[in-house]
């Protein structure tokens, strides 16, 4: 699969000396869900500037779907639809003007039929009269996303989409999300809500202070720094724990085993049936056998504790 976004070499120095991007490699897939993870003050919000053209870049190159950001900016940018993370548009609008305004920004015909159908998509429809100001805060945010939208973008960034929206909101914006995937819209996002990037994206990068520090495909990360914790309570209590190839923890009162496995899926599960099976050759009786695994959360944090 070809890339759609190319970035090399990426660096981004303010005027104040703080130097927010440094030296980022990053090749986004054409059709994916990428999900960019980090900490409040990695890099984030400053990457999805520099890519769309808010930004601008101090070295490096950005390619958005074979044209460059900086030397053919109006074709670069007509490819990228943004929802940004603050709501910036004019309150005393109608939802139909404004979304309609932001297809024409990009020097595109009217299409109203294609207004209607992202309108009716994100239950805007029965507003597309109602003035903005009017609006409740997930209606304005679902403003954001058709203004995103209207130009019929090839790739599409959302910034903490979802941060502050009521559930309702969320389920219809992720549902919109793999119905533009299937059309083949590129999305990349960031979320302060872990489990919607473990829910929806293909692959995962976590950048912190600047730097990325992995990409990775989700299920691979998963099971590459997945872990499985097992806990198994006895019917009896044991003075050590049982001599068998995977190592097992004995509880102080003698009554629990526990022991962790790495990685996700089939394996996994094979390694807990292997050891119930010693066990029970070894006439070791149990009561319950209880497994928490890591999230992806689990694995972002530790991730960032490591490289901080």
């Amino acid at each position: 699969m070809d890339s759609v976004i190319s970035i090399k070499q990426l660096d981004k120095t303010y005027k104040s000396g703080h130097r927010a991007l440094k030296s980022i490699d990053l090749d986004i897939k054409r059709g994916e869900i990428f999900a960019l993870l980090g900490p409040n003050g990695a890099g984030k919000t400053t990457l999805i500037g520099v890519v769309c053209g808010l930004v601008k870049l101090t070295g490096g190159t950005v390619i958005a779907d074979g044209h460059d950001i900086t030397k053919d900016y109006r074709a670069a940018r007509a490819k990228i639809g943004l929802v940004p993370q603050e709501l910036a548009t004019d309150m005393f609008e109608t939802v139909w003007a404004t979304v309609s305004f932001s297809r024409g920004l990009f020097g595109l015909a009217p299409n109203p039929a294609h207004i209607e159908k992202i309108l009716k998509d994100l239950s805007l429809w029965d507003k597309k009269d109602n003035k903005i100001a009017t609006l409740s805060g997930g209606m304005k945010r679902r403003v954001l996303i058709a203004k995103a939208l209207s130009h019929e973008p090839k790739i599409l960034f959302l910034d903490e989409p979802t941060a502050g929206v009521d559930v309702e909101l969320r389920r219809d914006m992720w549902a919109m999300v793999g119905r533009l995937r299937d059309q083949g819209v590129t999305i990349i996002l960031t979320t302060h809500y872990i489990e919607e990037a473990e829910e929806m994206a293909d692959r995962i990068g976590v950048i912190n202070k600047g730097e990325i520090i992995l990409v990775e495909e989700k299920h691979a990360l998963m099971k590459k720094l997945g872990q499985t914790r097992v806990t198994i309570g006895l019917k009896s209590k044991l003075d050590a724990p049982p001599d068998i190839p995977q190592k097992l923890d004995l509880s102080e009162d003698g009554e629990t085993l526990t022991f962790t496995l790495t990685g996700e899926g089939d394996s996994e599960d094979a390694g807990v049936a292997d050891v119930l099976k010693a066990l029970m050759e070894r006439k070791v009786d149990f009561k319950s056998v209880n497994t928490k695994r890591s999230s992806l959360e689990d694995i972002f944090v530790d991730l960032v504790e490591k490289k901080t």
